[in-house]
């Protein structure tokens, strides 16, 4: 039986599991260096009170007339299991264009990935796997972890960010209760890159600063957590790729995520579909 590990238990690499389902004679494997699942869609809950729950990356679904079907056919799946459900509530400033619909995920956005990881008919996920070393051994793709021995594959789908993959060593080096509600403040992507590698405590007050300044009414948080996502946009997307590149064919080595599309949902989705694709080919 041939083993596919996904690396990466974010949208793409959760949807890319689901669809694999049914793809005869494989086990379906998933790493991800996280504790959980969701990657940028993620969903932090308070140390204080689970049930205080807040998402840090996307917060909703857009769903738009340019949308593929794929993707109208996955959000719409999504909707009748009470996943997502649309957004009715105003937002300041939002402009929705004609056609569009959005949506928000009642238990969290990262309900959405989890969703997809369990219909994927049985393929095991590991978390705490953060992957270092993808060799070739004996025709097949020896992966290697900072916890834990490596592990032979005869597939492996890269899902995480392209800085990411670019770190990799090996042979593909240079290739509602009581609780008060829960507040979400995103930077600007300027602010973000001008202080990447800033004190994480120093841009947590620079923020609390600011967010004083133009909300003073806004009660002081019991807890506050400072997040930085370091690969959180896509500024140019790989060329003519549709989705996936192909790094290696015999052992078949493949990587897609918004990276090779867009830093959206139905970018991730279209590259899900395009990398189950070709590994059903490739089977």
């Amino acid at each position: 039986m041939e083993r596919v590990l996904v690396v990466g238990a974010g949208l793409t690499g959760g949807v890319c599991a689901a669809l694999l389902r049914g793809a005869v004679l494989r086990r379906v494997v998933v790493w991800d260096k996280a504790r959980g699942a969701g990657g940028r869609m993620n969903t932090s809950r308070s140390a204080r009170d689970a049930a205080c729950t807040a998402d840090l990356g996307a917060q909703y679904v857009t769903l738009g007339p340019e949308s593929a079907e794929s993707c109208r056919s996955l959000c719409e799946e999504l909707v009748s299991q009470g996943i997502l459900k649309q957004l009715t509530a105003p937002i300041e400033g939002m402009v929705v264009k004609e056609g569009s619909c959005n949506y928000v995920a009642p238990q969290g956005i990262s309900s959405v990935v989890k969703y997809y990881l369990q219909q994927s008919a049985g393929a095991d996920v590991f978390y705490e796997q953060h992957v270092t070393h993808i060799s070739l051994r004996d025709g097949k793709w020896e992966v290697s972890r900072k916890m834990g021995p490596p592990e032979q594959f005869d597939i492996v789908i890269l899902t995480i960010p392209v800085p990411q993959i670019l770190q990799l060593q090996g042979d593909i080096v240079k290739k509602s209760s009581e609780i008060g509600p829960s507040v979400v403040v995103h930077t600007t992507k300027t602010f973000g890159s001008e202080h990447l590698d800033s004190d994480p405590v120093e841009v947590q007050q620079l923020i609390l600063s600011h967010l004083e300044r133009i909300v003073p009414s806004l009660p002081k948080p019991d807890s506050i957590k400072c997040h930085k996502w370091r690969y959180s946009q896509v500024t140019k997307a790989v060329p003519s790729c549709l989705g996936q590149m192909i790094l290696h064919t015999q052992p078949l080595l493949i990587c897609g995520g918004d990276g090779f599309t867009c830093s959206n949902f139905g970018g991730c989705i279209d590259s899900a579909v395009s990398l189950a694709e070709s590994v059903k080919c490739h089977l």
